[in-house]
């Protein structure tokens, strides 16, 4: 007898119509941000500061969206970065704010980013975090 190993490709999150749009546009002005230098996108950032951050429910929801709305045919690159910055301005477009985290580690080097806000963080990769913990770089606003 011989043995079939099958593939199943991971289920994509889903979320709420209204969630969706907004994430959609967030993202893609996340993609065409992307593209500008890093101290742009912050100053982008900044723009958002006197808004009242969201709550970390409502920032896991905006978070699962985007995640919802990443094309499969986009031929660039939709990562980290690119996801939470999406995760940020969509709070932004719901009238709240979020800060947006790019930290680095050593040994392996590794550069990661998230979202969070006062209650906790969205995205962050804590699996090996430990014995490498993460360095903090930048956090805007």
């Amino acid at each position: 007898m011989v043995a079939v190993t099958a593939m199943v490709p991971a289920a994509r999150p889903t979320a709420p119509r209204r969630d969706r749009l907004v994430a959609a546009v967030a993202l893609a002005f996340s993609l065409a941000v992307s593209r500008l230098p890093l101290r742009w996108q912050i100053a982008a950032i900044r723009l958002l500061r006197g808004l009242p951050y969201a709550r970390l429910n409502r920032l896991e929801a905006l978070y699962a969206a985007v995640l919802a709305v990443i094309p499969s045919w986009w031929p660039g690159r939709i990562a980290c970065m690119e996801i939470s910055l999406a995760t940020v301005l969509a709070s932004a477009l719901t009238g709240r704010q979020a800060r947006w985290v790019l930290d680095a580690r050593f040994l392996p080097d590794a550069a990661h980013a998230w979202a969070e806000v006062p209650e906790g963080a969205i995205g962050r990769d804590v699996g090996d975090a430990v014995d490498r913990p993460w360095i903090s770089v930048l956090s805007v606003p």
